[in-house]
C-alpha cells in the first residue's frame, strides 16, 4: 500500500512540484471507560488547534496530523500507547490526562526523546522527575491541595472532616496534600480513607459517614465518584458539604449528579473560557454546539506552546524545541505561559468554584 505513495513523491519531486511534509503529533488520554467524555475534551482541543495551526501555514512549512491514542487513564495502557505514538513517530504527545497515565508514560518519552506537555496531570511526581522533554501547562497538587487545606480549616476547623480518596496517583496524591496542610494548620480530620472507584452506587459509604457525623466530605478523585456520593447524600436528606478538586470541572459531573450538583465546591485553574485571548476559539467550538469545558483549551493551548517554541527555534529538533520552550514566554488562549526549570509552570493558579443553577461559576 505504501508502493503508490512513494512513487507519487518521487514523480511529484521529479517533475518539479512540492512535496508537502507531514508532521505527527499525538494527543494521549482515556477516549473510552468512565473519563471518556473528559478524552473528548483533549481530543477536541487538539484537534481545533491543530486546524488552526495547519490554516495559518502550518509550522515550518510543514503540516501537522493530529493522531490519538487511548490511554484508558490506565497506567499499562498508558505505556502501551506511548509506545505506539514513539513507534508511529510523533514529535509531541499532547497528554496523558490522567497523572497515573502521564508518569509511566513519560519515561517512554524520555528514553525516546520524545517531547510530552500534558494539559492536565497535577501531580507533583510527572515533572519531578528530572526529563528535560517533560512540561505542563496546567498547576500542580502541591499548590492546589495546600488551598484546600486551608479552606477546610478557615471554614470547617470546628467540624467533622472526612478526606477521601481513589487510591489513583491523582487522586490519593491530592487528598495526602489537602491533609497535609490541613494538619499544618492544626486540624485533624476524623476520617483518613480510601474508596473503592467504579462502583454504581456509594449509599452504603455515605450512610457510614452520616451516622459518624461527618459535616465535610472532601474526595480526592475522580468527577464519577464524586457525582454518585453527591446524589447518595441528597437522596437521605444529609446536608454534607462535598468538596473536591480540578477533575469536577466539567459538564458530565453536572449530567451525572443532577440537581445534587448544587452547591459542591471544588478548586479549578482560572477557567480560560474567560480569557480575552480565547474569546475567538471559544467561539468558534460553540458554533460547533460543543462546549470547551474542563480541559480542552488546555489542550489547544498545549498545542499552541509547542507550535510558537518551533517557530522560535526554528527548528523540529527536540532539544532546541525543549531549549525554546525553557527560554521564551508564549501567548495562549490561557494567558501568558513560561517554564519554570523542571517544565511546570511558573505561576500556580488555583482558584475556587461552585456548582450553580447547573454550571460551575467562580466562587464569590
Amino acid at each position: 500500500m505504501r508502493r503508490p505513495l512513494v512513487l507519487a513523491a518521487v514523480l511529484a519531486s521529479t517533475l518539479g512540484f512540492p512535496v508537502q511534509a507531514e508532521v505527527l503529533i499525538g494527543v494521549a488520554g482515556p477516549m473510552t471507560g468512565k473519563l471518556a467524555w473528559t478524552g473528548t475534551q483533549l481530543k477536541r482541543g487538539a484537534e481545533m488547534a491543530v486546524a488552526r495551526i495547519n490554516a495559518a501555514g502550518g509550522v515550518l512549512g510543514e503540516q501537522i496530523r493530529l493522531i490519538v491514542a487511548d490511554d484508558f487513564c490506565d497506567p499499562q495502557q498508558a505505556v502501551a500507547a506511548a509506545r505506539k505514538l514513539v513507534a508511529d513517530k510523533a514529535v509531541l504527545v499532547i497528554g496523558h490526562y490522567c497523572s497515573g497515565a502521564s508518569i509511566p508514560a513519560s519515561k517512554i518519552y524520555a528514553k525516546a526523546g520524545v517531547l510530552q506537555i500534558s494539559p492536565s496531570s497535577t501531580n507533583p511526581t510527572l515533572t519531578e522527575q528530572g526529563y528535560a522533554n517533560v512540561f505542563r501547562v496546567c498547576s500542580r497538587d502541591d499548590a492546589q491541595g495546600l488551598q484546600a487545606g486551608n479552606y477546610l480549616a478557615d471554614h470547617w476547623g470546628g467540624k467533622k472532616i472526612a478526606i477521601l480518596h481513589d487510591d489513583t496517583t491523582y487522586g490519593k496524591g491530592l487528598a495526602e496534600e489537602t491533609r497535609k496542610q490541613l494538619n499544618k494548620r492544626g486540624v485533624n480530620e476524623a476520617i483518613y480513607q480510601s474508596y473503592e472507584p467504579g462502583k454504581d452506587d456509594y449509599s452504603a459509604e455515605i450512610a457510614g459517614f452520616q451516622t459518624a457525623g461527618i459535616a465535610v466530605l472532601y474526595l480526592g478523585g475522580y468527577h464519577t465518584e464524586a457525582a454518585l456520593m453527591v446524589r447518595a447524600a441528597r437522596e437521605r436528606d444529609y446536608p454534607v458539604q462535598v468538596i473536591s478538586g480540578d477533575d469536577t470541572a466539567t459538564e458530565a459531573f453536572g449530567l451525572i449528579a443532577g440537581p445534587a450538583a448544587e452547591g459542591t465546591l471544588f478548586t479549578f485553574v482560572a477557567d480560560p473560557r474567560r480569557n480575552a485571548e480565547a474569546a475567538e476559539v471559544v467561539e468558534r467550538f460553540r458554533a460547533e454546539n460543543f462546549e470547551p469545558d474542563s480541559w480542552t483549551l488546555h489542550s489547544y493551548g498545549a498545542a499552541e506552546v509547542w507550535a510558537q517554541a518551533v517557530r522560535k527555534a526554528g527548528s523540529l529538533e527536540p532539544q532546541k524545541v525543549i531549549d525554546s520552550l525553557r527560554k521564551y514566554q508564549f501567548e495562549t488562549v490561557l494567558g501568558r505561559i513560561d517554564f519554570d526549570e523542571k517544565g511546570g509552570l511558573t505561576v500556580q493558579n488555583w482558584v475556587w468554584y461552585v456548582w450553580k443553577g447547573g454550571e460551575y461559576v467562580p466562587l464569590e
